[in-house]
């Protein structure tokens, strides 16, 4: 286990993957390479990619003291130029693809990385230091039918209209900067979950264009899978798992994939036990035919 991230459902990724000695696998999103570590020690071949520098840098401590690295290749990038990605390292037909939609442990827990709202840092939630635009940008740039509109499409967020409203009350005294300025304006705390959790939600995934990179990967990743190989996806978010299992319906009416599971593989409760991170984890898995 690596120090940036705890993987979730590791032993059903591991199990679905099929990980077969000498096989060629790619983790899309290996974050601190906990999955990764997974796979090469049980003698597959792989490729991690991620956005993040840090977590590139968090990979590669991991995956050296977990193997060769005859056996393993780092590359940083957005998963949404997979296929080029995996073409320049030599990874042109493969036997498992493995993307985690998560936000790691690391980004989370990191204050200047604005992902959080228990955390008072800056309103930044880019994966990709490089991206050009910051949650603070939208919050403080949106109107308040556009952020409505983001709160409703990302999240779900059954409030959006009076978290809008309040947003843009607020940030004519001043701009909001940091997180605890967001938490503080959507609301404070009652019972387990905070009520800014889905605006963060919402935010962060906006930030990074996570639904159209996911709708640009999975069409590539299946071209890029050997048939027999399997494409395994963990998402946390409804849209993004309604998203996924649409997808591979349709490859399945097309021919192109088998399901391997009907409904999705959830976190076992020792599992969310241990990392209560992992209780809105969703498996699915599908199978090049």
């Amino acid at each position: 286990m690596s120090d940036f991230h705890t993987p979730v459902l590791l032993q059903e990724v591991v199990d679905n993957l099929k990980i077969k000695r000498g096989g060629q696998y790619i983790d899309a999103t290996v974050g601190g390479g906990g999955h990764a570590a997974a796979i090469l020690k049980l003698g597959g071949k792989l490729l991690g990619i991620d956005c993040d520098p840090e977590a590139i840098k968090a990979a590669r401590k991991s995956l050296a003291s977990a193997c060769p690295t005859t056996f393993w290749r780092l590359a940083r990038g957005n998963f949404k130029n997979l296929e080029q990605i995996a073409a320049a390292n030599g990874f042109s037909q493969v036997d498992g693809i493995l993307l985690d939609l998560g936000v790691s442990s690391h980004q989370l827990e990191t204050a200047e990385r604005g992902f959080s709202f228990n955390l008072n840092g800056p309103l930044d939630m880019r994966m990709d230091p490089e991206l050009a635009v910051t949650a603070a940008d939208l919050v403080n740039g949106l109107n308040k039918g556009e952020l409505t509109a983001l709160f409703k499409k990302f999240s779900d967020e059954p409030r959006a209209g009076l978290i809008a409203e309040a947003i843009v009350k607020a940030r004519r005294q001043a701009p909001i900067k940091t997180g605890a300025q967001l938490a503080s304006v959507v609301g404070v705390r009652q019972g387990n979950r905070h009520p800014a959790t889905r605006v963060f939600q919402a935010l962060r995934m906006a930030v990074n264009d996570e639904l159209n990179n996911l709708n640009q990967v999975l069409p590539q990743a299946v071209s890029l899978l050997r048939p027999g190989g399997r494409l395994a996806v963990i998402s946390f978010h409804s849209g993004e798992d309604r998203l996924v299992k649409n997808f591979l319906k349709d490859q399945k009416i097309a021919g192109n994939l088998m399901m391997i599971n009907k409904k999705p593989l959830m976190a076992t409760p020792a599992e969310t036990a241990a990392n209560p991170r992992s209780r809105s984890a969703k498996l699915r898995v599908g199978e090049k035919l």
